[in-house]
């Protein structure tokens, strides 16, 4: 696969949940090549990446360690963690719109409710469990 298609592949089997940038993808794999576990060559004008015989018993052995990184996503406590991210990463765009649209006193109210939403999640922590 090329490097877009690796994103695409990843996006896909994790429902969504990771979504590398290429910033992170091309990187990763000049690395992973540089280490001998993906071979790159040049297909269609396009840098195709696949995994050297190295590749393939790394990828085995930390799949049989850890499982696939997408299988666990969604459920139990790992989905309640990631559930509880997106919310964050939600409220964090709900926020830069009223930044961008909202008049003054809209900009205010919601520095108050985004105040007292950090305390009271703090506070969640202080209680134990």
């Amino acid at each position: 696969m090329h490097g877009y298609q690796i994103m695409q592949e990843l996006d896909a089997r994790s429902g969504g949940v990771w979504r590398p940038s290429p910033g992170s993808v091309y990187p990763t794999l000049q690395l992973l090549e540089d280490q001998g576990l993906v071979r790159g060559e040049e297909v269609e004008g396009r840098r195709v990446f696949a995994l050297t015989e190295a590749g393939k018993a790394e990828a085995d052995q930390s799949r049989e360690r850890h499982g696939a990184p997408w299988e666990s996503w969604g459920h139990g406590e790992q989905g309640s963690r990631y559930q509880l991210r997106w919310a964050a990463y939600q409220v964090g765009g709900a926020a830069k719109q009223v930044g961008a649209a909202g008049s003054a006193e809209q900009v205010e109210k919601a520095l108050a409710i985004l105040a007292d939403a950090r305390r009271r999640i703090y506070a969640l922590l202080a209680e134990g469990d």
